[in-house]
């Protein structure tokens, strides 16, 4: 790429709440991003289960798209989402009905069953995963018997099936496949092995494919809606939008930890190869494959989907001064540590009354139950960077590892009060942004694809600290972080 030439791509990050389209800018030396279309997303629910309106975001992801190429050049496209949730394509490539969002309670139990059948440390092995009940090996061995699964032809986690209506192109970006289940992380292969022991169809899971990988050009018809004036390719990138977010992260030392923090919270470390161990399993650990062959070892914590549940359910009651910024700022005055809960809790991960949630787990715990929204909110931030602390803790433990300083990026980077938090938890500096680093991610990667000048993992770090504004959190003494974890792990909330 010579100086002069710039890379333009259109970057669709799809979140559990809400979508957006970045058209995304690569120079030599500089890298902007500018959102051009947001819209709402989130569970549908019909006939008593949960589902996405898939078609709805494939419809507004196109209009950003084509916003995108409204505005100026159009290089490439790239697709990232959350994980586990896919959709079935029957021999004719159509969609066999909407697919299930991963919070829909069809997977209760499934977990336990598929324990009685591969042993979890064998399972462990193969996957190295966390064993989340919502994980698309548990929402298969669920659909077992159904008639969509007995008509499916092939299965797309949700970026490739999106991938797939843009290009014809069938595939699995390694990131999100790594999340399945389905995934063996010691050979970068399908475990078909593990879905023949399970009853799967395992023939049903698509070739897979690298981030940077070219998937195709848009089908003729898609360009003509989007009024390219040449084929446009879509590029694989990591398309599990973590996998993105890490690659956005802006780290300099080799020792830091990072957290992508969002609706859901992912902590941990990027190493060379995957933590196997059986003390790995034991603390739960995951190990996701990310961009350019690295690994995530990481621990999925709720996340901020508590609070903002919680903000939702307040609204609903119409009660005065909880909006999020009001209680942000009233949450600061709240004694600190006075009420901490198992913030990874499983009754916390469906919608619903989440405050008296918060409060039951509060009195289970034998903490003080907090009575207001503001006392609310101060726990579920002090509960969140107390897991922050013990899982940066044992991540480093577990992969022999040190850690000097905590990455967070997502849009809890702009959560001044939980990094501030989270400093003091884990009792080193925080540095918190880009709040857009999956989007970023995501850009980049298909920057490099496309010939711009960011080989490798350093040098796009490198490029978003040059052009994006970090805030420095240094821990603070005084809190009794300790005290909190043993009152809370004397409660019988805390895993090993």
């Amino acid at each position: 790429m010579s100086p002069a030439s710039a890379v333009r791509v259109a970057a669709v990050d799809l979140g559990a709440t809400s979508g957006r389209v970045m058209a995304g800018t690569v120079t030599r030396t500089g890298l902007h991003l500018e959102e051009l279309h947001r819209f709402p997303n989130g569970g549908v629910r019909a006939n008593g289960s949960l589902f996405w309106d898939v078609l709805g975001i494939y419809r507004e992801s196109l209009n950003g798209i084509r916003e995108v190429a409204r505005t100026g050049s159009l290089h490439g496209i790239g697709i990232d989402s959350w994980a586990v949730d896919y959709g079935l394509l029957d021999r004719d490539g159509h969609l066999l009905g909407n697919p299930y969002s991963h919070r829909d309670d069809r997977t209760d139990g499934v977990r336990e069953r598929v324990a009685g059948i591969v042993d979890p440390a064998e399972q462990y092995a193969v996957t190295g995963l966390q064993q989340l009940p919502f994980n698309t090996v548990y929402q298969l061995v669920a659909s077992l018997g159904t008639a969509a699964l007995e008509s499916a032809e092939t299965l797309l986690l949700l970026p490739d099936l999106l991938g797939y209506w843009l290009t014809g192109q069938v595939g699995a970006e390694r990131t999100n496949a790594s999340t399945t289940g389905l995934y063996d992380v010691r050979t970068g292969t399908w475990a078909a092995g593990l879905a023949r022991e399970l009853g799967l169809p395992w023939s049903i899971l698509p070739p897979l494919r690298d981030a940077g990988d070219q998937v195709g050009p848009v089908l003729d018809d898609i360009g003509r809606q989007l009024g390219a004036r040449q084929p446009v390719p879509v590029v694989a990138v990591g398309s599990h939008d973590t996998a993105s977010a890490v690659v956005g992260v802006p780290a300099e030392e080799e020792d830091f930890a990072y957290i992508s923090s969002g609706t859901w919270s992912l902590v941990g470390l990027e190493l060379e190869r995957p933590v196997l161990t059986e003390a790995a399993r034991a603390a739960d650990f995951t190990n996701e494959t990310g961009v350019d062959g690295t690994t995530r070892f990481l621990k999925n914590v709720m996340g901020l989907w508590v609070l903002s549940e919680s903000v939702r359910t307040w609204t609903d009651q119409r009660i005065a001064g909880t909006d999020l910024v009001s209680l942000l700022a009233a949450a600061h005055d709240q004694p600190a540590l006075r009420t901490v809960v198992d913030i990874n809790d499983p009754r916390l991960l469906a919608p619903g009354d989440m405050p008296a949630r918060i409060a039951a787990l509060a009195q289970d715990a034998g903490e003080p139950v907090p009575q207001t929204p503001q006392a609310i909110t101060r726990t579920i931030l002090d509960s969140l960077a107390l897991a922050y602390r013990r899982n940066v803790r044992l991540a480093a433990e577990l992969a022999g590892r040190r850690v000097d300083v905590v990455h967070v990026v997502g849009g809890g980077s702009q959560n001044s009060l939980l990094c501030q938090l989270t400093a003091d938890a884990c009792g080193v500096p925080v540095l918190a942004g880009p709040a857009e680093a999956a989007a970023l991610g995501n850009v980049l990667v298909q920057a490099r694809a496309l010939g711009a000048d960011v080989p490798d993992l350093a040098a796009m770090r490198a490029l978003v600290r040059r052009t994006h504004e970090l805030h420095r959190f240094e821990p603070r003494p005084g809190l009794d972080w300790d005290a909190a974890e043993t009152r809370l792990s004397g409660a019988g909330a805390v895993a090993p």
